[in-house]
């Protein structure tokens, strides 16, 4: 996926070691990436699919 966009790493990244850690940008789709390695493969969502996916874990 092309483009500039703001990553903001997920509060829920982490581990002691920071090893988990990943990263969301908001743009035409959500933008899912591993912080570790900004430039490897994204996952895109829309947004109906991001709320579905947060709401799942966030009970």
């Amino acid at each position: 996926m092309a483009g500039n966009c703001t990553w903001r790493k997920s509060s829920y990244s982490g581990g002691t070691d920071g090893s988990s850690c990943v990263e969301v940008a908001f743009t035409q789709v959500v933008r899912v990436r591993d912080s570790k390695n900004t430039s490897g493969p994204e996952l895109g969502f829309s947004a109906d699919a991001w709320q579905v996916f947060v709401s799942a874990f966030s009970r």
